[in-house]
């Protein structure tokens, strides 16, 4: 058993374990000690004051104080001894564990002060000095004080850890292992022994860098090539940061040299370097004792292909990178595909000297899983014959980024295309819909007209509702928010959809019972379950079950998946199951984009699950798909739990939807001043209003708004203006022109969504926005709502 004895202000403590989490092992063994030493001096204080106490109730009190602080210290001396006892029961049965290891091994305490050392390690490092552990590894660490604080950090924390690094005998690994009295027990494995491997050859130049590009190691021939041993690559190169893969110019011992930095790992902020000096000629010779099963022996993926594009040797990372059939005698092209040219044509221009100047990416020909790598080949020489030697390299993380960075940019194009296009869609549907109101006002269901104008109104609507489809997935409509129990909601659904669903698939909806609000539009929430639930019938030709789910989620930490990360917090979450045909994986990341479908042509526009990620979006949700084909599909959407008072909003008036029919509305008096720059909608809202008895003023920009409102004598009792109109907005010209006409109603409307606006028309008084397209009835309600 250890002890180590240490003097704390002339008190001498026993410390019999070391520092845990925090030290707390330490300090409770330190004022252990000192209680031990303290108590007895206590007890004895308390024993003379009772002798002289005259009265006999204090000295009755004082005697029995002393008495309990003596039973206090026999309980304390019973736990110092059975904690003795069962720590260095503990450490002496770890120290005739790894007395006879043949892996070196270390027992320290907390801080690094060195307990034990088994034979490999005074064999390997020597007999330690004072220095502790950092003392021992100092001849084959660059930093070992700094590994090993990291290392001791972790291990407290955790429990234990392992680092590899580079050392002058070659890989090696660390592993720390904390033990329940607070005591670390560290070994060192060597994965390459001396004399064996490339860089133990003296064949490759390495060189482990820090955070702040800090040389930390170079091995041998790293130090040949540079004619010193620097402190950062600023002493190296010029042109920092190193591009791993690319060709850079160095200060070598003989002059500027190129050569081609690879970056073979990174871990701990440290990242390792391999520098491939490009040689005079296009063949570098290998030393004769390198052969094909040298390449074993290093950590990184390595292959030597022939000249024909076949793999002569690799090593084990190899394989385990490419996967199992990566034998000798294999072609890299049956293993590898992407390059958009034949991968053997590519290997033989790099056998003949004309060899990429940049690394090349290649998909791994692998039907589950998509993997790249990052291959860079170098023509060498070995025993006798031209080889390629190809470093390699897991890219698909680079690769998968890049897809996703691809994707987000499309899909935000695409979106304003939608955006805009809709915009001037709604223009042209406001127009049309709007004579057709006009028209059906002058004609009776009994005239032959009526019937075709009906048509012409629903086919409009069916138009608006295609828009508005793409202003879901743009994320640009207008919602009408309102607190929403999702289990009267979909209680409200459920006859709609069990007509929707048929006779041969059931329909089951559970709830949690304790189910929180959630804020959202309605009539859009339930597009968007109606559209799941339609796909999942789809997906069963043959009937089968779909079951809606609800339940409160409660996420302690964030959730990362498919690229989103969802906020810790309180959520509802809703699942779509169904268990038809399922989506294969190639098909599961692009079910949410715009006209993307499964279906055949006539059964599907694509459009409903990218309308649905919009909404939900918009909404301020998340939607998540998992799918097993032939098992089945899950959509899951979760929306935050709505918490306080709902913020105040623009208020948005709602939608009749049916057409007029003669003689409705009530005539009305006021002056309205009517500004639109689309001359069809400014003349079907100028003839709307004026039917219901309103004077109506027609501008067609706001500047010529503003020159009419400059005349005093002009009255005028509400303003009717386009948001988005060229020159400036309606609402910087409504702002000004209230400075002077403070008491005016305002009614905005646009064919873009109301946030497009919300920050410019903060603070507007008395406004209501009505979006486009907008019906006869629709138009003149709004102004009447703003005048009464």
């Amino acid at each position: 058993m250890a002890i180590v004895r240490k003097a704390t202000n002339g008190v001498l403590a026993e410390v019999t374990g070391t520092a845990g989490p925090n030290g707390s092992l330490t300090r409770l063994s330190v004022s252990l000690g000192s209680a031990l030493t303290i108590l007895p001096l206590v007890s004895l204080a308390l024993l003379g004051l009772a002798l002289f106490v005259p009265t006999t109730l204090p000295t009755q009190a004082l005697a029995s104080a002393a008495l309990a602080v003596l039973i206090a210290y026999a309980i304390l001396r019973l736990l110092q001894a059975r904690h003795r006892m069962v720590s260095g029961a503990a450490v002496s049965a770890v120290e005739a564990l790894i007395a006879r290891d043949p892996t070196p091994g270390y027992l320290t305490t907390g801080d690094g002060e060195i307990l034990f050392t088994n034979d490999a390690a005074r064999r390997a490092f020597g007999q330690p000095g004072p220095d502790g552990l950092s003392g021992a590894l100092g001849d084959q660490l660059a930093n070992p004080g700094g590994l090993l604080r990291r290392m001791r950090g972790r291990a407290l924390n955790a429990g234990a850890a392992s680092e590899d690094v580079v050392t002058a005998h070659g890989q090696a690994r660390i592993t720390v292992h904390r033990l329940d009295g607070g005591e670390l027990l560290w070994r060192l494995q060597t994965l390459t022994t001396p004399g064996h491997g490339v860089a133990a050859q003296q064949d490759v130049a390495l060189l482990t860098v820090g955070r702040s590009n800090s040389v930390l190691f170079m091995n041998q021939p790293a130090r040949q090539l540079a004619g010193q041993r620097p402190k950062s690559l600023e002493a190296l190169f010029d042109a920092l940061p190193l591009r791993p893969g690319e060709m850079h110019e160095m200060r070598g011992a003989d002059g500027p040299v190129n050569v081609r930095v690879l970056q073979v790992s990174e871990a701990g902020g440290r990242r390792e370097l391999m520098l491939l000096p490009e040689a005079k000629s296009a063949v570098v010779p290998l030393p004769d004792r390198t052969g094909p099963g040298d390449i074993d022996t290093l950590p990184i993926p390595l292959l030597l292909i022939g000249t024909d594009g076949r793999i002569e040797a690799c090593n084990a990372p190899a394989r385990d990178l490419l996967g199992a059939d990566c034998v000798p005698g294999t072609a890299l092209s049956a293993l590898t595909e992407g390059l958009g040219r034949s991968i053997s044509d590519w290997l033989a221009e790099a056998a003949a000297g004309r060899e990429p100047v940049h690394s090349e990416f290649l998909r791994l020909s692998n039907p589950d899983q998509e993997v790249f790598v990052q291959v860079t080949v170098k023509c060498v020489e070995a025993e006798g014959e031209v080889r390629l030697l190809a470093v390699l390299s897991d890219a698909t993380e680079l690769k998968t980024l890049e897809a996703q960075f691809v994707q987000s940019q499309k899909m935000q194009a695409i979106g304003q295309l939608a955006g805009g296009v809709a915009h001037d869609f709604n223009n042209l549907l406001t127009a049309i819909s709007g004579h057709c109101d006009l028209l059906l006002l002058r004609h009776d269901p009994g005239d032959p007209d009526y019937s075709e104008l009906i048509q012409i109104h629903q086919n409009a609507n069916r138009a608006a509702s295609l828009v508005g489809q793409l202003l879901a997935f743009s994320r640009k409509q207008t919602l009408r928010p309102e607190l929403l129990d999702l289990r009267d909601t979909l209680s409200d659904l459920t006859h709609l959809l069990n007509r929707l669903v048929g006779e041969r698939v059931m329909l089951s909806v559970t709830h949690d019972p304790l189910l929180r609000p959630i804020r959202a539009d309605k009539r859009q929430l339930e597009q968007v379950i109606m559209n799941l639930v339609v796909n999942a019938r789809d997906a069963m030709p043959d009937g089968g079950e779909i079951r809606v789910e609800t339940e409160t989620l409660r996420l302690s930490e964030p959730l990362r998946r498919d690229r989103v990360e969802v906020p810790a917090g309180e959520y509802v979450s809703v699942k779509v199951i169904d268990n038809g045909r399922g989506i294969t994986p190639d098909k599961l990341t692009k079910v949410f984009e715009p006209f993307f479908t499964t279906k055949r042509v006539g059964e599907g526009t694509g459009l409903g699950l990218s309308t649905a990620y919009g909404i939900v979006k918009q909404t301020g949700g998340y939607i998540f798909v998992d799918s097993d084909p032939g098992v089945g599909t899950c959509f899951t959407l979760l929306f935050p739990v709505h918490e306080g008072d709902s913020r105040q909003e623009m208020p948005v008036l709602p939608r009749t939807g049916a057409p007029p029919r003669p003689g409705r509305g009530q005539i009305a008096e006021g002056i309205v001043l009517l500004v639109e720059d689309e001359a069809p909608v400014r003349a079907f809202a100028a003839q709307a209003l004026r039917l219901r008895g309103y004077t109506v003023i027609e501008a067609e920009s706001a500047e010529a708004a503003l020159d009419l409102l400059a005349d005093g004598k002009l009255k005028v009792d509400l303003f009717v203006t386009d948001v988005v109109m060229p020159g400036r907005d309606g609402p910087s010209w409504v702002r000004e022109a209230l400075e002077r006409r403070p008491d005016t109603a305002v009614v905005f409307v646009s064919g873009y969504a109301e946030e497009h606006f919300a920050d410019s028309h903060a603070g507007i008084p008395n406004s209501v926005f009505l979006p486009k397209p907008f019906s006869l009835s629709e138009l003149t309600d709004a102004v009447h709502r703003q005048l009464h």
